[in-house]
C-alpha cells in the first residue's frame, strides 16, 4: 500500500502528514496448477444457468434478504454510500493508554511528514511527554474509522479501532474457588515466567517451515514432518503448578 497524504486537525492546528502501513504480508503465496498438466489455473466468473462467462461490467452486488430475494447495488449506488472525505485524522479527544483494551486495535499504520514540520515535531514530543493517546475520526477508502494516534518507537503510530457491535465478546464469568497456596503458586509460576517483550526472538515457524521446503522441492530433496512434543496430562493442579515452576526455572 503506498503512502497516503493526510492532516492531523485539532483545534486551529492543521498538520500535514503521510499514512504509511506498518505491518507486510509475510505469507508465501502458491499458485493453483492443474495437477496432470501442470498449467496454472484461471479463474473465472461463470452463470450458473446459461454456463457463460460473465465479465466484471455485468456483475452488480446483491444483498439476500430474504431466501432468493435481493436487492440489488449498481456501482453508482455503491459511491453514493461512500462516506465524504476531507483527509483530515480529526482529533476528538485525548484518553489514557491503559483505558483501550487491547482487543479494539485493527491495523498498525505510522504517520511522517516530508516537510520537515517542527507542529509535527511537537505534537509527537507532546504525546511522548503526556504519555497521552488521541482519539481521532478518519476516512479510509470508502469507510470511517476511529483511530488512535500515540507515541511509539520514535513515530507518531496510528491504529484503527473496531467499532463496540464489532466485538463479540461476553463477560465469562467462573465460580471456582481457590486456596491460598494454589494462588501463591500460580502467582510464582507467572513471575518465574515473567520477562520483558521481545519481539525479535518470536519467529515465524510455519513461513520458516514453507520456505525451507521450497527450497528442499527445488533441489529435489524430501519433506520431512517434524515431530510432535508429547506432553504428559497432570490431573492434581498443585503438583502441575509445582512442576511447571520447575521447568521454567
Amino acid at each position: 500500500m503506498p503512502s497516503r497524504k493526510l492532516a492531523i486537525s485539532f483545534g486551529l492546528v492543521h498538520i500535514p502528514v503521510e499514512l504509511n502501513p506498518v505491518i507486510k504480508n509475510n505469507d508465501i503465496a502458491f499458485n493453483m496448477l492443474h495437477k496432470k498438466t501442470g498449467e496454472r489455473i484461471k479463474l473465472q466468473r461463470v452463470s450458473p444457468s446459461s454456463g457463460e462467462e460473465v465479465t466484471t461490467k455485468d456483475i452488480i452486488k446483491g444483498y439476500e434478504y430474504e431466501k432468493g430475494k435481493y436487492v440489488t447495488f449498481t456501482d453508482e449506488d455503491m459511491s453514493k454510500l461512500q462516506v465524504p472525505s476531507d483527509n483530515n485524522i480529526e482529533i476528538v479527544s485525548f484518553v489514557n493508554l491503559r483505558d483501550i483494551d487491547p482487543v479494539y486495535y485493527e491495523k498498525s499504520y505510522y504517520l511522517t511528514t516530508k516537510d520537515n514540520s517542527k507542529a509535527f515535531s511537537l505534537f509527537k514530543k507532546v504525546l511522548e511527554k503526556q504519555g497521552k493517546v488521541a482519539i481521532a475520526k478518519v476516512v479510509l477508502g470508502y469507510k470511517s474509522y476511529y483511530v488512535t494516534l500515540r507515541f511509539g518507537k520514535n513515530n507518531i503510530l496510528m491504529n484503527t479501532l473496531y467499532f463496540e457491535e464489532e466485538i463479540n465478546l461476553e463477560d465469562n464469568i467462573t465460580d471456582d474457588e481457590f486456596t491460598k497456596a494454589e494462588l501463591d503458586m500460580a502467582t510464582k509460576l507467572i513471575e518465574t515466567m515473567s520477562d520483558d517483550f521481545k519481539p525479535e526472538i518470536y519467529t515465524d515457524y510455519y513461513q520458516t517451515r514453507v520456505r525451507d521446503a521450497i527450497e528442499k522441492k527445488i533441489e529435489g530433496k524430501e519433506i520431512v514432518k517434524p515431530k510432535g512434543k508429547k506432553t504428559k496430562s497432570i490431573d492434581d493442579l498443585m503438583t502441575a503448578l509445582k512442576k511447571s515452576i520447575e521447568q521454567a526455572k
